[in-house]
C-alpha cells in the first residue's frame, strides 16, 4: 500500500532545498505519494513526481496574511489531500497541526530555527517584547509538539530541547547534496574574489565583510537578496561598496559558477543567541564546492571548520580580522587548494544529504 504523505508550508517557496528538493525528494524516490501544499502564488504543479498545490493565488504575501490567514487555507487543502501522514514546516502552522492531529492523522513538526533565540534578536520587534515574547513562543512550542507523532530538527542543538519533549524527536541536518554544487574542474578559473551567499542582511555580517574588502583588496560577490531596502542603502554608502558584485537571486547553477571562481566563501554571521548554535546550510554548500569557508569564531562552527582543516575562523565583528583570514587562504594557492580538497572530502565522508535522508526514512518506517 502507497503511503500518500503531505508536506505544509506557509512560508517557504515551493522551490525551498529542505523541503521540496532534499525531503520531499527524498520520499518520492523511497516510494511514497508526495504532495506539497505552499503558498507562494505560482499556481499548481507536478514537479519531479510531486504534486504541489497553491493556497495563495491571489499573490499577497503580507506577513499579516501568512499569520492569520494562510493557516486556515492551509489546513482546507491540507484535508482535502487526504494524506496518511503530514508534515509541516512552519511555527505558524502548529495550530493546523493540531487539528490534523484531532482528525486521526499522523503529523511531524519539523523545526528549522531556534524560534524563541531567534525572536531575541529580531530588529522589527521592539526590544521590550523580545524576552517575553521569547517565552510566549517557547512555550507554545514545547505543549505542542508533545502532541505529534514526531518532531524533525535541523540541528543537534535544537534537538537537545524537543528530545525531552516528544521521545520520537530526530535530528536530519540540513547538508548538501554531493554534487550539486560542484564544477568541472575543468575551466575552473579563480578570481580575486570571495562569495556570500544567503539573506543578505546585518545579523549576518555583511556590512563587516564589506569593509573586510577594502583591507586586503579583493571582491565580493553578493548573491542573494537584502533584508530590506533601508539596509541595501546604508551599504551601497560604504566606500568599500566599489569592490562588490551584487548578484541578486540566482539558480542553483548560477550560485555553483560564483563559488567555483571564488577563493573562498563567507559565512561571518554575527555572535547573536540565534547563530552561535545554529549550522548554516551555507557553509556546508561552500565545502561541497570545494571551497575554504571564512566563517565565525563560535565553537561550534571552529570544531567543524577547523577540525577539518577545511577553512579559517574569524572575529565576524572585527574587519581587520576578517581580511586577516582572507589573506591566509588567498596567500598560498598550496594552502588554499588543500583547504578545498578537504572540504569535499568532509561533504563526502560525514556532512552529506544522503546520509540525513536515511534517517528521514527511517523515521517514515517507523512512525507509530
Amino acid at each position: 500500500m502507497i503511503i500518500k504523505v503531505v508536506h505544509l508550508t506557509s512560508a517557504h517557496p515551493r522551490s525551498d532545498t529542505r523541503i521540496f528538493l532534499k525531503e520531499c525528494s527524498s520520499l518520492s524516490n523511497a516510494g511514497y505519494e508526495v504532495t506539497l501544499i505552499v503558498a507562494d502564488g505560482k499556481g499548481d504543479e507536478i514537479k519531479n513526481n510531486i504534486r504541489i498545490i497553491d493556497v495563495a493565488r491571489d499573490g499577497d504575501q503580507s506577513k499579516l496574511k501568512r499569520i492569520f490567514k494562510l493557516p486556515g487555507l492551509v489546513y482546507q487543502a491540507a484535508l482535502k489531500a487526504d494524506g496518511d501522514v503530514y508534515h509541516f514546516h512552519d511555527p505558524e502552522l502548529i495550530s493546523v497541526g493540531i487539528k490534523l492531529k484531532k482528525a486521526g492523522k499522523k503529523v511531524i513538526y519539523d523545526i528549522h530555527e531556534d524560534l524563541p533565540r531567534q525572536a531575541l534578536a529580531k530588529e522589527y520587534i521592539p526590544r521590550f517584547l523580545r524576552v517575553p515574547l521569547s517565552a510566549v513562543i517557547e512555550y507554545y512550542e514545547n505543549r505542542s509538539v508533545k502532541k505529534f507523532n514526531a518532531a524533525i530538527t535541523a540541528t543537534p542543538f535544537i534537538n537537545q530541547r524537543f528530545v525531552k519533549l516528544n521521545p520520537n524527536s530526530v535530528n536530519i541536518n540540513n547538508f548538501p547534496i554531493i554534487g550539486e554544487l560542484a564544477m568541472p574542474e575543468a575551466g575552473k578559473e579563480k578570481e580575486n574574489a570571495i562569495c556570500f551567499v544567503g539573506e543578505i542582511d546585518g545579523q549576518r555580517g555583511v556590512k563587516q565583510l564589506i569593509e573586510a574588502t577594502a583591507l586586503c583588496n579583493v571582491k565580493l560577490y553578493l548573491v542573494g537578496t537584502f533584508s530590506g531596502p533601508d539596509f541595501k542603502n546604508e551599504m551601497k554608502e560604504l566606500p568599500a561598496w566599489q569592490n562588490v558584485i551584487e548578484c541578486g537571486q540566482l539558480s542553483r547553477k548560477e550560485v555553483a559558477e560564483v563559488m567555483a571562481k571564488s577563493i573562498c566563501g563567507a559565512v561571518t554571521f554575527l555572535p547573536i543567541p540565534n547563530h552561535c548554535n545554529a549550522q548554516p546550510n551555507k557553509m556546508f554548500e561552500y565545502m561541497s564546492a570545494s571551497l575554504p569557508v571564512l566563517c565565525s569564531d563560535f565553537p561550534l562552527w571552529k570544531e567543524i571548520i577547523e577540525g577539518n582543516k577545511c577553512g579559517i575562523c574569524v572575529d565576524p565583528e572585527n574587519p581587520a580580522s576578517i581580511a586577516e583570514g582572507i589573506k591566509k587562504i588567498a596567500g598560498d594557492v598550496n594552502i588554499m587548494n588543500q583547504m578545498g580538497r578537504n572540504s569535499h572530502d568532509a561533504i563526502i565522508h560525514k556532512y552529506n544529504w544522503e546520509i540525513e535522508s536515511k534517517k528521514l526514512i527511517d523515521l517514515y518506517h517507523n512512525l507509530n
